[in-house]
């Protein structure tokens, strides 16, 4: 298989440029130019022999069946586990352009952590005018069982994924937060796994940072926060076998080498948080909890939850037990109140964003709302209170009905909408058949905060595979790539076949 044919459409793409006629050898008039981080593999890939990049793309999707990398997915009819869908050809991200989005990271959760302190203590931004008052009590994800609660080390939200995409200018825009339980870095680190065996020689060569080390720096970040103890009892909590997400919860506790519990086999005592064993019950110093605020503890939320611990959030408000995510961080990610990032910062840190939010209007508002009515047709409306891809509406891509019908929810609840500009995503490379197609992707890198922010080099590439589709979201038929940030500057006027480095492809 070759490049050929590849057709840009006039979109960014991650791997190849608008075709110059100074470019290189490998550029003809029906053959696109590599971006100098993606050249290695270019050649790499075109110097395969017939079907052995399909035979390759098989090899790892088999792998990923026996790793049983799965996904369920809500509401689905079968509701059976699914492998998650992924591309063998590599997103490279060169180092200049990774060094901006590592600061950009790093000040936004820094920034999101002090405005998560206020809220749930004086609410200064609010006091001065930043922030209206009302949007934070109508946010559903702002907890008031947490005011007056201090975090160890001052920390609220210790893992994040901040989802970024990038416009026809080529330029990085934040998409989207995620404060409370994201999800998806099992993925980056299996991926990494399949492509160093799928293409070792380019991965080798391409000077690609590690992202291997991800558990251990997690781990320290929770030990982090015991309290009161210098060996600290780590678990992860889960809903159980049923989640989405249940890979992920094992695989991590697997990796770090930590207990993987579910709410019954913990129990609170005297303020204390104990785990059952065989052995009697041993003290928990430290959960990494991915059940959702409502569910963590049925005495202080949902009362019906079978999922919590009784008497959780009282340890919690005691500082005997440390919980990651701290509970309450999802008022920092609500659709509504990311419009306001930016100002946050400024607020806070008194810098300007590094990473620029994507234009979002308010429905609360009138006049954004009057806005947004008019102009449905060629704006993204997203409903504040779902996530994953669900209730989106693509303005471009929607029936007049479909239209119809969302302008009507708007009215009926307009501060449960925002609404945002249809970007150029860009895109990048995937496998169809015996040919190479563009998909739009997005990017979620994953940020740990402990003494100071620790940004996984790369991310989680998510691509819709559905051709002409905006939407990512594994729920709704995504995919992945791995992700290489590369850790020096190509040589944009080298080539990189060279025999030392591409021996002959090895065939079995």
């Amino acid at each position: 298989m070759n490049f050929n044919g590849y057709d840009i459409e006039g979109f960014y793409d991650e791997m190849f440029v608008h075709a110059k006629p100074s470019d290189s050898a490998l550029t003809t008039p029906a053959h696109p130019t590599p971006r100098p981080g993606a050249r290695l593999l270019v050649e790499r890939i075109e110097a395969l022999l017939d079907g052995d990049l399909g035979r390759r793309q098989q090899a790892a999707e088999i792998a990923l069946y026996n790793m049983g990398i799965t996904f369920n997915v809500y509401g689905s009819e079968d509701a059976e586990e699914k492998i998650f869908p992924f591309d063998i050809i590599p997103r490279i991200i060169e180092a200049r352009e990774w060094a901006p989005i590592e600061r950009g990271l790093a000040q936004r959760i820094q920034a999101l952590n002090l405005f998560l302190d206020d809220v749930y203590h004086d609410q200064n931004i609010v006091r001065d005018g930043v922030l209206p008052g009302d949007i934070i009590n109508a946010c559903p994800a702002f907890r008031p069982e947490c005011v007056g609660i201090d975090p160890p080390l001052g920390i609220w939200c210790h893992i994040t994924g901040t989802d970024l995409v990038r416009d026809a200018d080529g330029a990085f825009y934040v998409l989207e937060d995620n404060l409370r339980c994201p999800s998806g870095v099992s993925y980056v680190i299996e991926n990494r796994q399949i492509l160093k065996r799928t293409f070792p020689h380019v991965f080798r060569a391409s000077s690609v940072r590690p992202v291997d080390d991800y558990c251990i720096h997690l781990l320290e970040s929770l030990q982090r926060l015991a309290p009161h103890t210098e060996a600290p009892n780590v678990v992860v909590l889960t809903p159980g076998p049923y989640n989405s997400a249940y890979f992920e919860h094992a695989f991590l506790a697997q990796q770090m080498g930590i207990e993987l519990v579910e709410g019954g086999d913990l129990f609170t005592q005297d303020g204390y948080v104990y785990m059952r064993t065989t052995n009697g019950p041993q003290r928990v110093d430290v959960i990494y909890r991915r059940i959702d605020d409502d569910f963590i503890d049925p005495l202080a939320f949902r009362p019906d939850s079978a999922l919590g611990v009784p008497g959780l959030m009282d340890a919690f408000r005691k500082n005997r037990v440390a919980l990651a995510n701290a509970p309450g961080t999802g008022v920092a990610d609500d659709k509504a109140i990311y419009a306001y990032v930016p100002d946050i910062i400024r607020y806070y840190l008194d810098e300007d964003a590094i990473l620029p939010n994507v234009p979002t209007y308010l429905c609360r508002r009138e006049d954004e709302l009057a806005h947004v009515l008019a102009h449905l047709h060629e704006l993204v409306v997203k409903p504040v209170s779902e996530s994953g891809g669900y209730g989106i509406m693509v303005g471009p891509h929607a029936s007049r009905r479909e239209r119809e019908e969302c302008a009507a929810k708007i009215k009926a609840n307009p501060a449960n909408y925002i609404a945002q500009p249809t970007l150029s995503l860009s895109r990048a490379p995937v496998i169809v058949g015996d040919r190479f197609e563009g998909r739009h992707v997005d990017l979620r890198p994953f940020i740990l905060h402990g003494s100071e922010p620790y940004i996984l080099p790369g991310g989680l590439t998510r691509v819709a595979l559905k051709k002409g589709s905006l939407v990512v979201n594994s729920s709704q038929g995504g995919g992945s790539k791995d992700t290489w940030v590369l850790d020096t500057e190509p040589d944009a006027d080298v080539s990189f076949v060279d025999a030392s480095i591409l021996p002959p492809v090895e065939h079995h």
